[in-house]
Formats: C-alpha cells, structure tokens, sequence
C-alpha cells in the first residue's frame, strides 16, 4: 500500500502545505493516541521533542491537542536532539514518543517522527495502521470530558540526555587537552552539544548556536560545513563537529580542514570495536549510497557489510534483525545500538574522540581509514506530484548509464524520500561516471515537471 503522510523518515513537508499542517498534526495526535492507547485502565503518555524551527511551536500545539483530546498525558522537552527524544521515551516508559523536525532540511519545513515505547521509530505496518485512523472519523478518537489527558513541560529533559552521551565514554576518560569547534547547525543540539563537550574537559568553539527560528541549517551544519573547517584552521583546534538541524548526523573535520563523512566514521569504528571485540557478529550495516572504497575495505578486514535501502530507519531495522551494533550512512547518521536505538550526531563524535586520545595520533592520521572510490551524486529538483522517473528520455538515459557502467561501477538513481529531488549517484572511473551523471540530470531536467 501506498502511504499518504508518511515518507522514508515520518510526515514531512513545506509547512502549511499538503501533508504539514496544523490540522494534519491535530489528526495524527489523535490517531496515533488511539493506536498506542492499548490498554485500558491506566494514563497514557507520550513525550514530545522538537528542533527550532519557529513552525516547531504551532505543530507542537496541535498535536497536544490531539493527543489530549484523546485521553493521553504529554509531556513537552522543548528543543532536544532526536536521539534525545528516543532515548527519554523509554527512560521515561512513555507509550511513545514524538520529534517534531525536517533534519536537514531548511526552517521553511518541518516533519513528525514517532517512537514506539521502546525507543525505535515506527515499521511501516504500523504508519499504514495510523494513517488509516488519521482518515477515519476523529470522533471515535475523543474521550469523555473527565479522561482528557494532561500536559506539561519537562525542565530536565536536556541534563537526563546529557549525562547519557557523557556516559559512554569511559568512565576515567577526559578530553582536556583537546580543542574541539562544534557547530550546532542553529538546532536542536545547540545547548547541549557545547556544554557535553565542554564538561568533558575540552575547550569548546561552538558555532552556529543561536538558533532565531529561521536559520537552522543556514549555510552551516553538517549539510554545510565549510565554515566549520574554515574555523578548524583558524583556531588551530584538534577536531571539528558538525551535526544536522536534529542531530541525528554527524560530519567530522580534522586539524587541516578535511572533512570526514560517516562513511569514514563507520570504518574507524568498525576497526576499533572488532580489534577490542566488541563488533557483534563481525557485521556493519549501511545502505546502497555508501561507498564502494568502504565495502573493499571491510572485506579486507574481514567484516561482513550488509546493504539496505536509503533510511537510517532501515539501517536500525536490519541491525536489529541481524544482531549488528554498528550501522549508518554515508550522510553521516551513524547508529551505534549498544548506546542508542536511533543515529546520533554527539554520541558518534564522542566515540571518535575516545579513539583519538587512546591513539595519540591527530585527527588527519587517525580519520582516513580508507581511499573512497570515485563517486559523483548530484541532485535535481522537481515539482511535488512530478513523476519525472517514469519519462521514457530518463529510463534510456539511466540504461545506457548502466550499460557504459558495465558491471565496472555502480549507478542508483532514486528519489528522496524527504525532499522532491532526485538523487543521481555514480561510481567507477571519474570519465565514465561523469557522463553518465550529467546525461541522466540533463534527461530529469528536460522531463516535464522537473
């Protein structure tokens, strides 16, 4: 079945438009209380987080409504990360939990992701379930007047998340010593990240932490880290971090000013933790963009790579079917599930800093654990409701991509399942994949509606 709220990573959209509305929220408050309410005789509860984009404040009322109105308790965390969010929901032993973000994306959008009570975002099965209540008569959701639940704010959501990330560094390990530049992206992160890394020991250069509504994500972050590595060099700092507007990524920089995506992160980390024996089954878990250079470089540390779909959902689903421990994307959502049931920017880079002071080699040294394979991924827009994939110009263009490839490389051509882009993605020999993205773009550019 097709879904018509939900996308790869929960409901997302240009705010007060199609799916992301205040009335959208409204019923999917009241739907999903009705889906997690499964046992009479007690209060229901749900926990909500959010980043700080200034729409964050109308879908967070509109979803208290309906959540109340259905008969469940909330409480409100303000602006946390999302792993945050998904952590507190079973800290707490909330029915579920509820991250009001677009990632990524610019302040113009916002999104809902949903947590089970265990922590874990929801499978498709149960959106489908959702949705289906969304559109059915929301009477059948209201309680009686004297069962309306309860909502309040929770001041100590931030410290909780906190100590958390601070706990899974070693106990007796410190960064003092280290120089670190953050950037917060103007985000979720903006508060904590700083004041983890700081109580950590570390001197601390937060960037991009005044967060005014309308420029998380500006030109900063880790879809935009230049500044970041710019700042590196000019205060001479040991390593740079660069998190995402909800900071469940992470990109890294090293004291000369490269950057390091997770594609490098999970290398490292997957080196470290089989050498230390702590890699369960000798296993990562990525997806189909991550890069070909990472897949032979496993191999040759005997370490069994499994590719899934695009979607740190899906990566979370096969490490928990799998028994992995260490999963994410190239994107730079690493999921370490020994920590947390969701990619988180902090806890990753934390687990990047305890490496780097057991080796005592600079970041440059220590982050270029593999040599990428030439890729090239470009990005071209088109209009919602568009079906520019389905334009016979783009599908030949894609088979003689495929054919020049000729089990050399690899091309995967796919659309966003957060943003209306499609993705173009090659790899193989520079000459070879270059054509091959260009000509397929040219062809999406020219097909109606892109």
């Amino acid at each position: 079945m097709i879904k018509r709220y939900f996308g790869t990573d929960g409901v997302r959209g240009t705010t007060n438009q199609s799916v992301m509305t205040a009335e959208t929220a409204l019923r999917l408050g009241m739907a999903a209380a009705h889906y997690f309410k499964r046992e009479n005789g007690r209060r229901h509860t749900v926990v909500i987080g959010k980043d700080t984009r200034l729409s964050g404040y109308m879908i967070e009322s509109a979803l208290v409504a309906g959540f109340t109105s259905a008969g469940m308790d909330v409480y409100q965390f303000g602006p946390v990360p999302t792993p945050a969010t998904a952590m507190l929901t079973r800290s707490l032993r909330a029915d579920m939990g509820v991250m009001i973000t677009a990632s990524h994306n610019r302040y113009e959008d916002n999104g809902i992701k949903l947590f089970g009570p265990d922590g874990y975002k929801l499978d498709d099965a149960a959106e489908l379930e959702i949705e289906a209540l969304m559109d059915a008569d929301t009477a059948d959701h209201l309680v009686a007047p004297r069962h309306i639940g309860r909502a309040k704010r929770i001041d100590d959501a931030e410290a909780r998340y906190m100590e958390i990330a601070k706990a899974t560094l070693p106990r007796s390990m410190r960064l003092a010593g280290l120089r670190i530049v953050v950037d917060c992206a103007n985000g979720a992160a903006y508060k904590v990240a700083p004041k983890v890394l700081w109580e950590l020991g570390a001197d601390v250069i937060p960037l991009h932490n005044n967060p005014n509504g309308f420029n998380i994500n500006e030109d900063c972050g880790a879809t935009a880290p230049q500044d970041l590595a710019e700042n590196v060099k000019r205060y001479r700092a040991d390593l740079g971090i660069a998190l995402d507007g909800d900071a469940d990524r992470v990109v890294l920089c090293d004291e000369k000013g490269k950057l390091v995506d997770g594609d490098q992160i999970i290398g490292l980390l997957a080196t470290a933790w089989k050498a230390s024996g702590k890699l369960a089954g000798d296993t990562v878990v990525t997806t189909q963009m991550s890069n070909l250079g990472l897949e032979q470089y496993l191999e040759k540390q005997k370490i069994k790579l499994h590719r899934t779909q695009v979607g740190d959902r899906y990566v979370v689903e096969a490490m928990r079917t799998s028994g992995a421990n260490l999963g994410g994307e190239q994107s730079g959502h690493v999921v370490l599930s020994d920590f947390a049931t969701t990619g988180d920017g902090l806890i990753a880079a934390l687990q990047v800093l305890s490496l780097l002071i057991e080796s005592g080699k600079p970041a440059s040294q220590l982050l270029k654990v593999f040599t990428p394979a030439p890729q090239i991924l470009k990005n071209v827009r088109y209009t919602n409701g568009a079906l520019p994939l389905e334009n016979e110009r783009v599908k030949d263009a894609i088979y003689e991509g495929e054919t020049r490839l000729n089990g050399k490389g690899r091309l995967l051509v796919r659309k966003s399942g957060t943003e209306p882009l499609i993705r173009v993605m090659a790899e193989g020999e520079r000459k070879v994949i270059e054509a091959v993205v260009s000509d397929i773009c040219s062809a999406l550019e020219n097909a109606k509606g892109a």
